[in-house]
């Protein structure tokens, strides 16, 4: 989206943890330009967690459904430039950002609240390589500093 991250994080932050009706009406009445393409993606998120239950067979109830995670991360930049005085130009940088949005399900079980993910999959985490040992350059020399001595020609 053509936004400045920390422009989407204003608007994501009062949506965090809520509710999704009222997360959608604070989107409603919020006066940033950025709040209505969130309201849209919020919006598509609800139907995407209403497909679920009804197409797929999960157990979503679309009434629970809350704000889990709201994300705004950097996106590509565009460089553009701007006429400067004395034929300079200065640049600068257009940011964009990736809008992240992820729905949980409040459930009462036992008395606590529980919170579920819904249609989000999980990775497996990523195996971390083994770190490598430090070799010498050259085997055999074990730090010793060799010295070149340059061969001056004198001449008459």
């Amino acid at each position: 989206m053509r936004v400045s991250p920390q422009k989407a994080r204003l608007v994501l932050d009062l949506i965090k943890g809520r509710r999704v009706e009222d997360a959608l009406n604070t989107l409603t009445f919020t006066k940033k330009r950025v709040a209505e393409p969130i309201h849209k993606l919020l919006r598509s998120a609800v139907e995407n967690a209403n497909y679920l239950s009804q197409e797929k067979g999960l157990d979503v109830d679309v009434d629970n459904l809350f704000v889990m995670r709201a994300v705004a991360n950097d996106g590509p930049r565009m460089k553009r430039i701007r006429p400067a005085p004395m034929g300079r130009a200065y640049r600068y940088q257009r940011r964009m950002a990736h809008i992240e949005i992820a729905l949980g399900e409040r459930g009462q079980q036992n008395g606590a609240g529980t919170a579920t993910v819904v249609g989000e999959e999980r990775k497996a985490p990523a195996k971390k390589a083994a770190p490598k040992k430090k070799t010498s350059a050259k085997p055999g020399t074990k730090g010793k500093a060799k010295s070149k001595k340059k061969a001056t020609a004198k001449s008459k």
